[in-house]
C-alpha cells in the first residue's frame, strides 16, 4: 500500500479493498479473528488514506494496494472537441420557448435570445468545436438555462439589469482537458442561469455504483458475523473437550 498523498479522503471502495486484505489474511491464518475485527473496525473509521495505510503494513503476502487516485486521460474530453461549423450556431425564443440538447456540435459562438420565453442550452452530451467556446444569452423578461457537465470551466461576463446572470454551484476543480465556456450577454427583467449537472444515464450509473457499495458492504458484515459465529463455536467445543479431558 502506498503512502502517496496521506491526507486524501479514502472512498467506500478504498476501505473494501482493505477490507478484502484483511479476510484473506484471517483465512491464510496471518491474523487471528481478534486481530481481524480490531483492524476491520479501524477500516471502516478510516476517513483518510493516511489512516488505510498502517493496517495492512505488516501484511508481507498481500498484493500492494494503490491508494493514490488516477489521474484523467485526455482522451476522456479530447474525442468531444471536433473543430468545424457547428451544427447550430443561434436560437431565439419569443413568446415561446427553444432548446438545443443531446448530440449535438456547439460552434466557437452560440447566439440566443429570449423574449418573453424561455430557452434552454444543455452542453452535456454536446461535442465542441474549440477548446473555448462562447455562449450569448440576451434574456429580456425571459429566462435562459445553460446546462454544463461537471469537470467544465464556466467562466461568467454578463450583466444583470432588474435581473439576474447566475452561476449555481462553480466548479472549483475543472478538468483542464475540458472545453472552456464563456457565457456573454445581459438579462433585463429576466435570467441567465448556469447549472452544472450530471446526464441522467450517469446519475443512474452513480447510484447504481451506490446501491451495489451498500450491498458489499451489507455482505461484508454478514461475513464477519459469520466468522464471528465459527470462531466462538471453535472456543466451545475447545474448551468443551478440554473439560472432558479429551487431550
Amino acid at each position: 500500500m502506498t503512502e502517496d498523498a496521506p491526507e486524501l479522503r479514502a472512498s467506500d471502495a478504498d476501505r473494501e479493498r482493505v477490507a478484502e486484505i484483511l479476510r484473506d489474511a484471517l483465512a491464510e491464518g496471518r491474523l487471528d479473528m481478534e486481530e481481524f475485527e480490531e483492524r476491520l473496525e479501524a477500516t471502516y473509521k478510516a476517513r483518510t488514506y493516511g489512516e488505510l495505510t498502517p493496517i495492512t503494513r505488516d501484511l508481507p503476502a498481500t498484493p500492494a494496494v494503490s491508494l493514490t487516485k488516477p489521474a484523467l486521460q485526455d482522451g476522456t474530453w479530447g474525442h468531444r472537441i471536433v473543430g468545424g461549423e457547428g451544427t447550430s450556431s443561434w436560437a431565439v425564443a419569443v413568446m415561446s420557448g427553444f432548446q438545443r440538447k443531446g448530440r449535438w456540435t456547439v460552434p466557437r459562438r452560440f447566439n440566443s435570445l429570449a423574449f418573453w420565453g424561455g430557452g434552454e442550452i444543455d452542453l452535456r452530451e454536446a461535442n465542441f468545436a474549440d477548446g473555448e467556446v462562447v455562449i450569448n444569452c440576451i434574456a429580456i423578461m425571459g429566462g435562459i438555462s445553460v446546462i454544463v457537465p461537471p469537470g467544465v470551466e464556466v467562466v461568467m461576463r454578463g450583466i444583470g439589469i432588474m435581473g439576474g446572470f447566475d452561476e449555481r454551484e462553480h466548479d472549483m476543480s475543472p478538468d483542464p482537458a475540458a472545453p472552456r465556456v464563456v457565457v456573454t450577454g445581459f438579462a433585463f427583467w429576466g435570467g441567465v442561469e448556469v447549472a452544472h449537472k450530471v446526464t441522467k444515464a450517469e446519475r443512474q450509473r452513480l447510484r447504481e455504483e451506490r446501491r451495489q457499495e451498500h450491498l458489499d458492504r451489507r455482505s461484508a458484515r454478514q461475513e464477519l458475523h459469520a466468522a464471528r459465529q465459527e470462531w466462538h463455536h471453535q472456543r466451545r467445543e475447545e474448551r468443551d473437550r478440554r473439560r472432558h479431558g479429551d487431550y
